[in-house]
């Protein structure tokens, strides 16, 4: 009997005439571990919400269908039932968080379903062992880092213990070892506590290989639902659909009968592909591929100015947190560099201090050979674009147009085409006249995106701005980036996302505990690493450390395909 039953599920949110759930009908079994992909929009936060209770109590709209949860419709069921039965973590967790102490976070729903402080105290202290936040436990929780926050709304929802378990992308503001640790929990706790899991997340390479089953969405519609994700791999490339990770779409793009999920998989294919010839037949392609990239870093290079010149710079947050130790940088024209690292390393207040919005502690801070102590956020405004993690911040009128108008009045610039032309660059012109706070949260993103980029700065710092958006929308931003790096804007970003470093980026940086331990080409730094490299890199390791690109893999892979291939005519 299936735990979850879904029955002609139709929905639409207030003042909207396109459905975000269109006839859904779909059944769950107890313990299923189940993924839910898709573009930006596509329905699968809607989904998840209307299984947790939210919609249509919380978010209206016009609700068609009926949803059951253990052979009780959801509707019938009171809010005190439906938390003991579903626990859900958002894609914003200070939209969860009510309390200001950690431990009492953690405790506050367990407190409200009454149960008692010993169980209460024994609960705690186990999910904050799991999730690694014990030090935090006595700690002000706005003074927490995103991601630290989103380990704090996870805890609060686990200690619950919930037989079902909605995560909508819980991964999308942790550092690759935090995302580790929270989906191996994730796996434990659906293998050895039998917890229903569905999970919407948009980094695939994390968790794919984890879920027994996938389902894909697109334009409110269940579009394909398989229990096998290879098959899914293969359905994707065949038909063109972008939301599969890269090590079973670089195989199953080339047409390889068999499809790896896991890196472990891969590699054992590799060996039964390559033969003695494989070191050396790749090795001239790849060092071919390191002289382009040396002439091409070399080529976009527009001066020696240094738009950002950063020396011996340290920073103390007033609760005595060194955020920053003895950072040095330079940033010049045509730079594209990414910034990687942990949770709370000082990423976000790197690029604050640049900004303008925070004050250097001691050290040099140069931005257009400005000294930032005396610069004004205002006097900055017309050169420096900055986007925070958070793109509602950003958004405050009521279409998507006036929002990148507003941009260019404030800055006293004048349209000449700019907003049309943003708009399209960023593929929001359909949402032209829509109120950016009734969008997803991918397409807020880009809202937020476009108005910073409309009025076209020269350098640009994005924080976390991969967040929420699918591969399709992710490889848009990327190509966007790629342009404006062209043309000299100097692009600065913070990211989890090494996929996308590896893909788009030139340069690195990796920060940990306020220090840079490590800068250079991404061929330096994202190689030979065992969280901080790209799925192809791992998959060569030791046979090819040079792979960063799915492009460079998919070369690879296809000249020892053929190799293969001529050996075995040969044999015949």
């Amino acid at each position: 009997m299936a735990f979850i039953k879904i029955k002609d599920l139709s929905y639409y949110y207030p003042e909207t005439k396109t459905p975000a759930l269109d006839k859904i009908n779909l059944e769950i079994f107890e313990g299923q571990f189940v993924l839910v992909v898709g573009g930006s929009g596509s329905g699968k936060s809607s989904l998840v919400r209307v299984l947790s209770g939210l919609i249509p109590e919380f978010y209206g709209g016009t609700y068609k269908g009926k949803v059951y949860i253990d052979d009780r419709e959801i509707k019938n069921m009171n809010w005190f039932e439906i938390v003991q039965k579903v626990g859900m973590v958002g894609q914003h967790p200070e939209s969860q968080l009510v309390m200001n102490d950690v431990e009492q976070e953690v405790a506050f729903g367990m407190e409200n379903i009454g149960l008692s402080n010993s169980l209460m105290k024994r609960r705690v202290m186990e999910i904050a062992r799991g999730l690694g936040i014990s030090n935090l436990l006595h700690s002000y929780i706005p003074e927490l880092s995103s991601g630290q926050k989103q380990k704090v709304a996870l805890a609060s929802v686990l200690a619950m213990q919930p037989e079902i378990l909605l995560l909508d992308e819980p991964t999308s503001q942790l550092d690759p070892v935090a995302s580790e640790e929270i989906l191996s929990i994730v796996k434990h706790l659906n293998e050895e506590n039998g917890i229903t899991i569905i999970m919407v997340e948009q980094r695939l390479e994390r968790c794919f290989h984890l879920a027994d089953r996938v389902i894909v969405m697109d334009k409110g519609k269940i579009v394909y639902d398989h229990d096998d994700p290879a098959e899914i791999a293969r359905w994707g490339v065949k038909n063109n659909f972008p939301f599969i990770p890269p090590l079973p779409k670089l195989f199953a793009g080339v047409g390889y009968p068999e499809v790896p999920l896991t890196v472990k998989q891969g590699r054992q294919l590799l060996k039964s592909i390559s033969s003695s010839g494989f070191y050396s037949d790749t090795r001239a392609l790849s060092l071919q591929r390191q002289r382009a990239y040396k002439k091409e870093h070399n080529a976009l290079i527009y001066g020696d100015e240094n738009l950002v010149d950063i020396e011996n710079l340290w920073f103390v947050y007033d609760n005595g947190n060194e955020a920053l130790k003895n950072i040095n940088i330079k940033v010049k024209s045509g730079d594209f560099a990414v910034i990687l690292g942990e949770n709370a390393a000082g990423k976000t207040t790197l690029l604050k201090i640049i900004a303008g919005l925070l004050k250097p502690g001691r050290g040099k801070v140069k931005v257009f050979n400005k000294d930032i102590r005396n610069t004004s956020v205002e006097e900055l405004a017309g050169s420096v674009g900055y986007l925070s993690q958070n793109p509602n911040d950003y958004l405050s009128l009521p279409s998507v147009r006036e929002e990148l108008s507003f941009t260019l009045k404030n800055l006293g610039l004048s349209d000449n085409g700019r907003v049309e032309e943003t708009l399209k660059k960023l593929q929001l012109t359909r949402y032209a006249d829509v109120d950016p706070r009734d969008l997803s949260t991918g397409e807020r993103q880009r809202v937020a995106l476009a108005s910073v980029l409309v009025a076209k700065p020269k350098l640009l710092l994005l924080d976390e701005p991969t967040r929420g958006l699918d591969y399709h929308l992710k490889r848009e931003l990327g190509n966007i980036l790629l342009q404006l790096q062209a043309e000299g804007t100097a692009v600065l970003l913070v990211t989890h996302d090494v996929e996308f470093a590896a893909e788009f980026a030139r340069d690195v940086i990796l920060m940990a505990e306020g220090t840079i331990i490590d800068t250079g080409s991404k061929y330096d730094v994202l190689t030979r690493s065992t969280f901080y490299s790209p799925q192809v890199n791992k998959l060569f390791y030791n046979i090819k450390d040079d792979v960063v690109i799915l492009d460079e893999a998919e070369a690879v892979l296809n000249q020892l395909v053929k190799q293969k291939a001529r050996k075995w005519v040969m044999k015949v």
